[in-house]
């Protein structure tokens, strides 16, 4: 009898140490997974940290990359017609000073010049310019409508729009299919190779003088 109780005991015995190998195991299993998981988790979690600091950093340089208008809008009637020397009552060239808003990058203004003389350059051959200017109205819409640029005040010389400086930009609405004449409300999106378009919307005045200003 007693040598069968100590054999119980040793099977016992047996049975307990064959459960705590098996705890042991799934107790690793358990750690590894967790580990795994954990290492997921927290590897998602940098990705998108770093996919968010892009976005933020795309949009401070969008930002930084915007112009605003210096000053008011200037309405010009340059054009004579054959045998007169009044003006036509048509405005011919809108004027604007533009400055970079948060002294941010550089905006590049270099132009095309609008050799054929009909008042766009998507027909030009050997396009220089990234900045694309449209002129919208109830009767029509042109984009990459013709224009000039000149650096007036402090600045380098160069037509790249930097901290500091101003540059004045005329736009060439002579030749539009239907002519600018009073009272007509027109928008001039000006849309650099970065960072949001610049909106301006004004209304000509009741009376096309050969020079208009429009706050």
């Amino acid at each position: 009898m007693k040598r069968f109780n100590q054999r119980l005991l040793r099977m016992n015995a047996d049975q307990a140490g064959i459960t705590g190998l098996e705890t042991a195991i799934i107790l690793i299993a358990f750690v590894v997974v967790a580990s795994v998981f954990a290492y997921t988790v927290l590897s998602a979690g940098v990705f998108s940290s770093e996919k968010g600091k892009e976005a933020i950093h795309s949009g401070i340089e969008q930002a930084r990359a915007t112009m605003t208008v210096g000053g008011g809008i200037v309405l010009k009637d340059t054009g004579v017609p054959t045998g007169s020397t009044a003006q036509d009552n048509q405005v011919d060239q809108i004027v604007l000073t533009v400055a970079n808003a948060l002294d941010g990058e550089a905006i590049d203004l270099t132009n095309t010049v609008n050799s054929d003389n009909d008042g766009t350059l998507s027909d030009e051959t050997g396009e220089t310019h990234t900045t694309i200017i449209s002129y919208i109205d109830k009767n029509q819409r042109v984009d990459d409508v013709a224009w000039t640029v000149t650096e007036v005040g402090k600045g380098d010389g160069d037509l790249l729009l930097e901290a500091g400086e101003k540059m004045q930009i005329a736009v060439n609405v002579s030749k539009l299919a239907t002519p600018v004449g009073t009272d007509v409300t027109f928008t001039i999106e000006i849309k650099p190779d970065r960072g949001s378009a610049l909106v301006i919307e004004r209304t000509t005045p009741g009376v096309v003088d050969d020079i208009m200003y429009l706050n």
